[in-house]
């Protein structure tokens, strides 16, 4: 069986290590624990999280222990790494309820049972640490002239708001997490995005200095589309791994609208798909590459909301779009339904419209509206006069046309669209 490292180099994980060699020696040694921080910055994660949450999934799977740090002491600071401005603060009760909702979703990759990961607050040894203790015994080992060095720092510096003071402590701060991990959990490893680098290196550093022991740093490279997108963006926003915030459904056609150079790509970094199988993907073009787009929606949308509703989402995506029996030879490990057999559409949204009303008929820039595929009814005429509005598959071209019972279909539904991906079912009721 291939290392873990192996692993993740294969997939596309690792952009630098530490201390190359020596890493590798100290993982082969079997049951190392490693470590990633998550900003709770919000109540949920999303896709941009995917990487480090699907690399400590990797590290558990070849017999490792995690560690999921969650900042709720290093949240009341702000990690100036990536920003060109100050983050906001948040209060400590905001960033507890944060907590717990990120602590919520990481449990669907990580098996927390019996110690086989952990998921720690930073906030327990942070928030109690005593000022002048603390400089005296940890920061006198960092030097000032190489902190403003890191790239974190010096996008700050650069910047027309500056670094705060306040933010000039994260690195430190960063790097005592290290150190308090090491010494509780005998943890030796940190991974993390490449723009923690620096801070990576510092713990490591601190480590070596206070104890005379070797740490190891892994950082991931970040990770953007064929097109030049940073992973994780729509029009609509960020992609939450939250089903509040992007439902299941909208979240498999992130997924299955991936542009069909990344395929390959993403089917390494975001599923558990062998390697093997998913090498073949890369020669794939037309109908396969399309089957092997709804594989990869199917396994991520699995991974995040569970099985039943990735099945509700491509029984809807079927019904909504249509499609092909999945080769049995294609991605065999996947365990997407092979036949067209059901059409569920469950995860498609929908809402109610009184029968009498639909007698009389409604304007269709009105039901537009109040479907919510149109942010007002101005919007809607906008949309239906542009061609971007569908009734039952057929384009709609005015705005005021009546949308009546005669539109219904068997099902007593109607199927209104805009665009090519957005829909809604309007059902009849009595």
């Amino acid at each position: 069986m291939a290392s873990v490292i192996d692993e993740l180099r294969q997939r596309g994980f690792i952009e630098q290590t530490t201390h190359e060699q020596e890493l590798e020696d100290y993982i082969e040694q079997g049951n190392i624990t490693c470590y990633i921080g998550f900003d709770p910055t919000a109540s949920s994660l999303h896709i941009g999280s995917l990487v480090p949450i699907m690399s400590l999934a990797h590290m558990q799977r070849h017999g490792h222990r995690p560690i999921a740090l969650v900042g709720g002491g290093t949240g009341l600071v702000g990690d100036p790494s990536g920003k060109t401005e100050m983050r906001k603060l948040l209060t400590a009760e905001a960033i507890e309820d944060n907590a717990r909702g990120i602590k919520k979703q990481l449990a669907n990759f990580l098996d927390f049972k019996q110690g086989r990961a952990l998921m720690l607050n930073n906030a327990e040894w942070l928030t109690r640490l005593e000022y002048i203790p603390f400089l005296r015994d940890i920061g006198r080992h960092f030097s000032v002239n190489r902190m403003i060095k890191a790239e974190s720092y010096k996008m700050r510096l650069d910047s027309e708001e500056g670094l705060s003071f306040i933010e000039f402590n994260y690195m430190i701060l960063q790097a005592y997490d290290f150190l308090e991990l090491f010494n509780r959990h005998k943890c030796r490893l940190q991974m993390g995005g490449s723009d923690q680098w620096g801070n990576i290196v510092a713990g490591v550093e601190l480590i070596r200095k206070m104890h005379r022991q070797t740490a190891f740093g892994i950082t991931f490279p970040l990770i953007v589309t064929s097109s030049g997108e940073k992973m994780g963006k729509t029009a609509k926003g960020a992609v939450w791994l939250d089903p509040a915030r992007t439902s299941p459904y909208d979240y498999y056609q992130y997924w299955v609208n991936t542009d069909d150079r990344d395929v390959a790509r993403f089917l390494a970094l975001f599923t558990f798909l062998p390697m093997d199988e998913i090498r073949k993907v890369e020669s794939l073009e037309g109908a396969d590459l399309n089957s092997a787009k709804s594989i990869l929606a199917f396994e991520t949308t699995l991974l995040v909301h569970g099985r039943q509703e990735a099945l509700n989402a491509y029984q809807a995506a079927l019904s909504m779009f249509g499609g092909r029996e999945i080769p049995q030879h294609l991605l065999p490990s996947s365990t997407i339904p092979r036949s067209l057999a059901g059409d569920d559409d469950l995860s498609v949204p929908y809402s109610f419209v009184e029968a009498e009303s639909l007698k009389a008929g409604i304007p269709a820039f009105k039901l537009f509206h109040q479907a919510g595929l149109a942010a007002s009814g101005g919007a809607a005429r906008r949309l239906i006069e542009q061609g971007g509005a569908y009734v039952n598959g057929q384009r709609i071209d005015a705005f005021d046309r009546l949308i009546t019972e005669q539109d219904l279909n068997e099902e007593r539904v109607i199927v209104l669209r805009s665009g090519k991906k957005r829909f809604h079912k309007i059902k009849a009721q009595a």
